[in-house]
């Protein structure tokens, strides 16, 4: 079996290397490379930054303006009789957002860009609100209705914004499944051995993974996810209306405890963070671009504002305006990166772990790193064991919500190519069964790093994708923000962007 897996392996290594070069094009090259500070940019991260820049301006800055109307949407009581309430969609979105990249992405770019690398995060977050504004008002003006649902999000609205093509809107829905699969064998393991270390954590003794604990807990794992899967969108979002709420709390409230039992490392955070954002230290490679470099791509990719991957949920909401759920879209990237993230950073930054041990820091991974600077906060004490405990459980949680949103998305993507219920279940079936032989093949130690990669390579896909088409689509969006600004409670129909859609008529 062993050499069968190698074998695969083997063939697809070309993958990797090519994902790398679409990620980071064209700082391959070196007159790119030899540009002061853009020439560590790459083409994703310029497209993606200077499109938050761009959509910032031209929507009048309304992640920031209008963040009180778009926290009212949130707290509003809503009955809805199609979809979801914009509430659900937010914690739908926040399920897929908040995942295991707010430990480990955080973690990593802090490792690599220094303490500076937090401040571009809040930075790019920033505009990112902007990009997820647009793209969903995009999607909650193209959505379509199905039964009691709606179903939208980037195949549907690039579908109509290009020529109306059924091939158009294949190929991104074909896309955005592909890049779902791939990452499911990750949050699917991710979630089985999180559980087998809180299990470590409360017996004080190694539980092996390939045991019986691992695979009874696996089987759990994918008969609750199948279970909820099968429910539909409406049952995906009784499940992440609790459990979100509860990660973020949880996560929240455990780092504000560290932080209050460490106050005396406050002010180096901040001395840290916003010294390191402009001059960082020689230790993480003493250049301005590499912390805004991390910042700036670990921000964007733990949001994804402008992947086109969180339009779904934002299309599946019963909104009175296509804007509303513009605004609760651009909450969501603050709560991700602004709240979550930051709370990671806190973590990582005021442990300074690199100054204590920079040799066992240096040879750690991503997340020993953030559990080296967790034991740090908490030395020699019985609270360290229960603060891992909590941000075990938190990271469990993320990983978990990350699994079902991704099933759910597929579902929803899939219903631009066939509305078939065989069809649908099919989608629903393949999401499991992928789910569970990536948590096998990581219980039995084989190694297909180069085919879960592919995941990395239809990101990239997505993104030079999506991009485009909110350019195509944007004068749609500012006619419909001009209405939203105009004409406060004025329904929105298709008459207001000149188009016949569904969902908004007379």
């Amino acid at each position: 079996m062993k050499e069968l897996f190698a074998a695969i392996n083997s063939v697809l290594a070309f993958i990797g290397p090519l994902s790398d070069f679409f990620w980071d094009f064209p700082t391959n090259f070196a007159w790119y490379k030899a540009i002061p500070v853009i020439g560590n940019f790459s083409l994703a991260i310029v497209v993606l930054m200077g499109s938050g820049l761009y959509f910032s301006y031209k929507i009048g800055f309304m992640q920031f303006t209008y963040l009180g109307r778009g926290l009212r949407i949130l707290t509003q009581r809503k009955h809805v009789e199609t979809g979801i309430s914009p509430l659900a969609a937010f914690f739908l979105s926040t399920a897929m957002r908040v995942g295991p990249g707010n430990i480990l992405g955080v973690t990593g770019a802090i490792a690599v860009g220094g303490p500076g690398a937090l401040f571009w995060m809040w930075v790019s977050a920033f505009f990112g609100m902007a990009t997820a504004y647009m793209e969903s008002v995009l999607a909650q003006i193209f959505k379509e209705k199905k039964g009691s649902e709606y179903v939208g999000g980037l195949p549907f609205y690039g579908r109509r914004l290009l020529g109306n093509s059924v091939t158009v809107g294949v190929a991104l829905s074909c896309i955005y499944i592909l890049y779902a699969m791939f990452c499911l064998p990750a949050q699917g393991f991710n979630v089985v051995s999180s559980i087998g270390a809180m299990g470590e954590i409360l017996t004080g003794s190694k539980i092996p993974t390939i045991s019986t604990f691992y695979f009874v807990t696996a089987a759990i794992v994918l008969i609750f996810t199948a279970v909820v899967a099968f429910g539909g969108i409406k049952k995906v979002t009784a499940v992440t209306d609790k459990m979100v709420p509860v990660m973020a709390v949880v996560y929240v409230v455990t780092v504000i405890v560290l932080i209050l039992v460490n106050t005396g490392s406050i002010p180096y955070f901040f001395s840290a963070v916003f010294g390191g954002a402009f001059k960082p230290e020689a230790i993480f490679g003493g250049l301005f671009g590499t912390a805004l470099v991390q910042g700036v791509k670990r921000g964007l990719m733990s949001n994804e504002a402008g992947q086109g991957t969180i339009t779904m949920s934002a299309a599946s909401s019963d909104a009175d305006h296509p804007c509303d759920q513009g605004l609760v879209a651009a909450i969501g990237v603050w709560l991700d990166t602004i709240v979550i993230c930051t709370m990671t950073g806190f973590i990582v930054v005021m442990a300074h772990y690199w100054q204590i041990d920079p040799k066992a820091w240096k040879a750690a991974g991503k997340l020993p790193k953030f559990l080296l600077s967790v034991a740090e906060l908490t030395p020699g004490t019985d609270f360290n064991a229960i603060v891992t405990f909590l941000l075990t459980l938190c990271f469990c949680l993320f990983a978990y919500t990350c699994l079902i949103g991704m099933i759910s998305f597929s579902e929803i993507a899939a219903n631009r190519i066939s509305r078939s219920q065989s069809f649908i279940n099919g989608i629903r079936c393949l999401g499991i069964f992928v789910a569970a032989f990536g948590i096998l093949v990581n219980i039995g130690g084989y190694d297909l790093g180069n085919l879960w990669a592919f995941s990395d390579f239809a990101n990239i896909v997505i993104v030079y994708c999506n991009i485009p088409i909110l350019y195509i689509g944007a004068k749609y969006v500012y006619k419909a923000t001009e209405q939203y600004k105009k004409h406060p409670g004025e329904k929105f129909t298709g008459d207001i962007i000149g188009m016949d859609v569904d969902c908004w008529k007379k």
